[in-house]
């Protein structure tokens, strides 16, 4: 696999010198004049914060204290996978971007609700904030997109003949994906990251980062596998382990579908740097030739998903809290009209499943690479 050290090398440079993105940035700062909203959190953010806070929080505490059956307890387990994906895609997401509040000791604070996954904020940095925003759907730049064990997510990586079943399989390997991430994720990210120079922090600074991956994943094991286990004694650790299992389960499958549904679908672009280095292309345009949208009318959806359904604004506006997208996707759509830029987006969730799945079974093929990109 390439070095994803060529990043100290590859810019972006528009041979055009279009004007995309300095019009588009200037009204949506217009729009925030006008109507005098901050880009940050409103009232609705903090209520749905607490809103799923409390479907994580709630079952586990009365798994903790009230006698329930097995089934009753995997039940509890079941929400608290679904409020866990909730508060990694609309609070902690938006924390670490520095879009949910104007403080920075808040978004630090809601940043670390990354904590309640078993996982580290430090790595995440790197990995979604530097790399992924910046070199989006660009082969072995983009963290998201590299070769996962026996997935393929870009047309530029090699074809392996187990690749021509991933659409069949990919869903059961997405759901083991937070709980690799809780294990060993961390860890090996860590390591590669020092070693590429992605991670330039000092010795001294990442001795400590790792201090600290360490005890957070022994206290997250002791809370969520030990606690249960002492309090409802040993003869329940089958049922614990099964359900903090389920839990993960539903959460890695929610969150990798989301996420996946932004750039692996038909559509979008995965171009690589030429030979000085340079993707021809201004950044911005960049962003909506590798990112899609979906479903933007369904309201509940949006809700739920932090409005990462809205990821062409995401992307283009990581600073600005996911609450306020769709006030600013008719500016963007429209600006990217005007310009020429395609607005790519998928119309329901349906539709942009079944365009991930036709993505994953082009991209398993054995063909050659341009039947793979066609």
């Amino acid at each position: 696999m390439a070095t994803i050290q060529m990043k100290e090398k590859v810019k972006f440079v528009d041979p055009e010198k279009r004007m995309f993105f300095n019009t588009l940035k200037a009204r949506v700062d217009q729009y925030f004049k006008q109507t005098g909203l901050s880009p940050h959190a409103n009232t609705t953010m903090v209520v749905k914060s607490i809103v799923l806070f409390v479907v994580y929080f709630t079952p586990f505490v009365l798994m903790l204290t009230v006698p329930m059956s097995g089934g009753m307890e995997l039940g509890m387990w079941s929400l608290m996978g679904i409020g866990l994906a909730g508060i990694g895609m609309s609070v902690m997401h938006d924390a670490i971007h520095g879009a949910y509040s104007s403080k920075g000791w808040v978004n630090q604070m809601m940043g670390y609700s990354l904590n309640f996954l078993g996982a580290s904020i430090f790595n995440w940095r790197f990995q979604h904030n530097l790399l992924h925003h910046t070199y989006t759907n660009v082969v072995h730049m983009d963290d998201d997109i590299d070769d996962k064990a026996i997935l393929r997510f870009s047309p530029h990586t090699e074809v392996k003949k187990i690749h021509r079943f991933q659409f069949l399989y990919a869903f059961a390997f997405y759901g083991i994906m937070s709980l690799y991430w809780i294990v060993a994720k961390d860890f090996v990210q860590f390591r590669r990251y020092v070693r590429n120079g992605v991670n330039q922090k000092s010795a001294k600074e990442n001795t400590i980062a790792m201090t600290r991956i360490v005890i957070l994943k022994v206290v997250y094991f002791t809370i969520m596998i030990g606690l249960p286990v002492f309090i409802l004694g040993t003869s329940d650790l089958v049922t614990v382990l099964c359900g903090f299992l389920l839990m993960h389960f539903i959460a890695g499958v929610i969150l990798t579908v989301i996420f996946q549904l932004a750039h692996t679908v038909e559509g979008t672009s995965h171009p690589l740097p030429n030979a000085e280095g340079n993707i021809e292309n201004e950044w911005a345009i960049h962003q909506l030739n590798t990112t899609v949208n979906f479903s933007r009318s369904n309201k509940w959806l949006s809700w739920y998903v932090g409005g990462l359904n809205f990821q062409v604004e995401h992307h283009l506006f990581p600073r600005v809290c996911h609450v306020h997208y769709p006030a600013i996707a008719p500016i963007v759509k429209e600006t990217a009209e005007e310009f020429g830029v395609p607005y790519l987006e998928n119309p329901t969730f349906g539709s942009a499943l079944r365009s991930h799945l036709a993505t994953l079974r082009r991209f398993g093929k054995l063909p050659d690479l341009e039947e793979a990109i066609g």
